[in-house]
């Protein structure tokens, strides 16, 4: 295997910026003792492709229920490589947990970026069957999987992140 990777915290303050649409629920000081307990992406087992990334908080989601999880978590990468996200094929299966947009995908630069490169997801309980989802700070609910990728022959692109999402071609 290469190591083409790694993952970092975020820095405090960008954590406490990403946490702000649940001001209403936590302090700052219970928002500061989330961001000491978040741990970083790692796979369960050696054959395991899929890095698991942890809820840094506590959440319920009914049936067409959607939330937004500041992770605080950042990927450097090696040029050549994307990050690709995915629900936990568990509660895939169980709960029909989807990613809003399907795919996350982490391009390299993205680390670069204003807001650090914070990684977000924005999930749903899809069930169909009712199933309502819990999901306890500290457990697994996305893994994320380093794909190698290529460019065209003739590729001029220029252009310079500085963003987040949808900031690319602005």
């Amino acid at each position: 295997m290469q190591k083409i990777a790694r993952f970092e915290k975020v820095s405090t303050s960008q954590f406490l910026d990403g946490m702000s649409d649940f001001k209403n629920q936590y302090t700052k000081e219970e928002t500061l003792n989330l961001y000491e307990k978040i741990q970083l992406p790692k796979r369960a087992t050696v054959h395991s492709a899929g890095y698991d990334f942890c809820s840094p908080f506590t959440f319920e989601l009914k049936p067409g229920e959607t939330i937004k999880i500041p992770t605080g978590i950042r990927a450097f990468m090696e040029d050549g490589w994307v990050l690709k996200l995915y629900p936990r094929s568990g509660l895939g299966f169980k709960f029909r947990l989807q990613l809003n947009n399907t795919v996350g995908i982490i391009d390299g630069d993205y680390y670069y970026s204003d807001n650090e490169g914070h990684i977000f997801a924005k999930v749903t309980n899809d069930s169909n069957e009712n199933k309502v989802l819990n999901v306890e700070a500290g457990t697994g609910f996305m893994q994320g999987i380093f794909v190698e990728y290529g460019i065209t022959m003739d590729d001029q692109t220029d252009g310079v992140r500085n963003g987040g999402f949808g900031s690319t071609g602005k």
